[in-house]
């Protein structure tokens, strides 16, 4: 779902996130720029806090990092002018760095819990123009949907009534890692919905089955002087979305909505669009045309072919009924009475001796 503002190329600042109809996934994308911004200051308070607190602390204890501390300036100074303070250079010696973002991918199985909610059909912050049709769908924690990265793959999960196959369409900000938030629908299929949390496993799907081509959607306030598409049907997390002008191919930056975005536009079109997926497929599409707000759907599928229609099977013909010729009629010929009045005397004269006639 889109925030259906018109950008206004090219100025500072980020693009606006899509909103929602209860403005959760909107004001979670605000908060998460917040945080990112304030990440630098707050690791370097930490290093000045300890080091304050230094010789409070018991004899035992490592040293406060001082040096750290006494080394932002000459980092700060070595940075070009508006660049951020690296995280790096304000935690204690030895300290990790925050783990990165990435979205679930290769297949390994996760451990974790799963809530529901409802979207009321919007497509949530992987701005989809709404809501899957069987309302199968997840929203994850800011360091699994990595700023958008997570959007248009599929999870398996497994809780205790069975396996459901997810859409990632939505980001959940205040879900931890592991942390799904399904639909109130898929939810209902691996639990009973009065629990309202359940242990999970999950894993992502590599090369799910998918629905179609490819598709694209340009944002509302596109132009020839800026450019943002929504891809649909990849299948897999998308790693990389290029446009061909001039000869050449240009690439698109992803927002944390889903768009992909070339700020001072790719021309009027119609474009060549190359996809390429975190597997390393890819696919382009030609013809795309800038029709904001429209799907447009390509002929380029991101992998696999296009399903060979089911051949028709031959209808065995019809048993010929048989026609038996019928045999001509037999008429017998009855044999003929006689009447024993008249042929009564013929037999006793031919059983009788014949008689002498009288000799002369």
């Amino acid at each position: 779902m889109t925030d259906g503002t018109a950008p206004i190329p090219p100025t500072a600042g980020d693009a606006p996130g899509p909103a929602t109809p209860d403005g959760r996934r909107r004001a979670a994308t605000r908060r998460r720029r917040l945080a990112a911004a304030g990440l630098v200051t707050a690791a370097a308070a930490v290093a000045v806090t300890l080091a304050v607190r230094g010789g409070a602390a018991p004899a035992c204890a490592a040293p406060p990092p001082r040096a750290a501390v006494a080394a932002l300036p000459s980092v700060a100074a070595a940075l070009p002018p508006g660049a951020a303070m690296p995280v790096a250079a304000a935690l204690p010696p030895g300290a990790a760095l925050p783990a990165a973002a990435a979205p679930p991918a290769g297949g390994g199985t996760r451990s974790g819990k799963a809530t529901f909610y409802d979207s009321e059909g919007a497509g949530g912050n992987c701005s989809r123009p709404a809501a899957p049709a069987d309302r199968m769908y997840v929203a994850l924690g800011p360091d699994e949907y990595a700023s958008g990265a997570s959007c248009g793959g599929f999870l398996d999960v497994t809780g205790p009534r069975g396996t459901v196959r997810v859409l990632v369409m939505d980001q959940c900000p205040e879900c931890a890692p592991g942390h799904l938030d399904l639909s109130a629908e898929a939810f209902a299929r691996i639990a009973d919905p009065v629990q309202g949390v359940v242990k999970v496993s999950y894993r992502a799907v590599v090369n799910p089955r998918l629905p179609g081509p490819l598709t694209f959607r340009m944002k509302e306030g596109s132009s020839q002087w800026w450019f943002a598409v929504l891809v649909g049907d990849h299948g897999n997390p998308l790693r990389s979305v290029e446009v061909r002008r001039d000869g050449s191919w240009r690439a698109a930056q992803r927002q944390d909505y889903n768009y992909w975005l070339i700020e001072f536009g790719a021309g009027p079109g119609p474009y060549e669009i190359r996809v390429t997926d975190v597997y390393g497929h890819r696919a382009t599409a030609t013809g795309i045309r800038m029709l904001p707000g429209q799907v447009q759907r390509s002929k380029s599928r991101m992998y696999g072919t296009d399903p060979a229609p089911a051949k028709p099977t031959p209808r065995k013909p019809a048993p010929t009924p048989r026609t038996s010729t019928p045999s001509p009629p037999t008429f017998r010929t009855p044999s003929p009475t006689l009447n024993p009045a008249l042929t009564e005397p013929l037999v006793q004269a031919a059983a009788a001796p014949p008689t002498r006639a009288p000799c002369s």
